[in-house]
């Protein structure tokens, strides 16, 4: 198949749809997890669900890099927006994402200067059009979005732009998926891996989880058949008695990724250990701009006194990123918590498993 409607073909899914419930083995239960916020989705928007075997259940992992966010960053962002002589540049899903007293929407409204943007080169092109002002780009997000921040950091550092900062939060998809493996938290069979972060990573990076914890990982696309196909794939392994990492996905993820991005971004980024909503903190699970690019970290170059971050009550983001709850569970959603009126993370992002859930499954 080679265009997007044969991958949304009724007749397709309904054939993948019968062959998963042929192949998945009806003497035990299976719980997967998709690590992607893109696959959550998908899910949801095709009712994938209910062409599932009764058996075979699928969850939601950390896989909206808005909502693994710790609310920390957001009130450091916060702290930036009020500070004078400064634009913070970030894509649209970070402007409602509650902080402790205000979001950046808000205080856009209040006439600070924040600024929505399409990639990290449109606060670049910002920064050098006014030079007068310090522009900070919010870094956040998965081994997708990091090589794009690093090669603006590169490009701004060989212009010379002096002005262009990157408050960075970028995080590892696989430490978070080694710390869900070794939770004992929630009870899984496997993985539909994520397929935007693999395009960078490749597939071989999740063969740890098959030989350290004996569960079955699949690569998929977004479409319908992808999914399916991938969940097709990890319930095989089990009628195989093999747990290996399958790729449905090979039209675009190699087994070593983009090694030309992996490069840039180790150019300008270390690993370093970083702080998850829901996951607390990871050790090597997060990106942290190196020595040599320290004149545009805004974490270092820009000082201000973030708020003292005020806990979320009520809200369950942080379980519902675990797969330990669904958003049904939280007793704020759909009521007090809405996509008009968000009261966590979840709710916000256009990758959230509460905004799904609300948009597709909520009745």
């Amino acid at each position: 198949m080679k265009y997007l409607e044969e991958f949304r073909d009724a007749e397709r899914v309904r054939k993948v749809a019968a062959a998963v419930a042929a192949v998945a083995p009806a003497d035990r239960a299976f719980t997967f997890m998709e690590v992607c916020g893109t696959h959550t989705m998908a899910v949801a928007r095709y009712g994938l669900k209910k062409l599932l075997p009764a058996n075979v259940r699928l969850i939601s992992g950390p896989g909206c890099p808005v909502c693994v966010t710790p609310k920390e960053y957001v009130d450091h962002a916060v702290a930036l927006a009020r500070e004078p002589g400064v634009a913070v540049a970030t894509f649209g899903d970070m402007m409602r994402v509650p902080g402790s007293s205000s979001d950046l929407l808000r205080l856009q409204a209040e006439g600070a200067d924040v600024r929505v943007v399409y990639s990290a080169r449109d606060a670049v092109a910002f920064a050098r059009a006014e030079p007068d002002r310090r522009v900070v780009f919010l870094g956040v997000g998965f081994e997708t979005t990091a090589p794009t921040v690093a090669a603006t950091a590169k490009e701004a550092a060989a212009a010379g732009i002096r002005n262009y900062f990157v408050l960075a939060a970028h995080k590892l998809i696989p430490p978070a998926m080694r710390a869900l493996c070794e939770s004992g938290d929630v009870a899984l069979d496997g993985f539909l891996c994520p397929a935007h972060v693999s395009a960078i990573i490749g597939a071989r990076v999740y063969e740890f989880i098959p030989r350290d914890y004996g569960l079955a990982c699949a690569v998929a696309g977004f479409e319908p058949v992808d999914i399916l196909q991938g969940i097709y794939l990890l319930l095989k392994q089990y009628a195989d008695g093999e747990r290996r990492v399958d790729n449905q996905y090979s039209r675009v993820v190699k087994r070593e990724g983009n090694l030309r991005a992996q490069e840039v971004q180790a150019e300008v980024f270390d690993v370093c250990d970083s702080r998850w909503r829901g996951l607390g903190d990871l050790p090597a699970s997060g990106l942290a701009i190196r020595e040599e690019y320290a004149a545009l970290d805004a974490a270092r170059a820009l000082e201000v006194e973030p708020e003292e971050t005020v806990p979320d009550h009520g809200c369950i983001c942080g379980d519902v990123l675990t797969g330990a709850k669904v958003p049904a569970d939280c007793p704020l959603f759909g009521d007090e918590c809405t996509p008009a009126r968000p009261v966590g993370p979840c709710m916000v992002s256009s990758e959230g498993s509460c905004a799904a859930a609300f948009k597709f499954e909520y009745e």
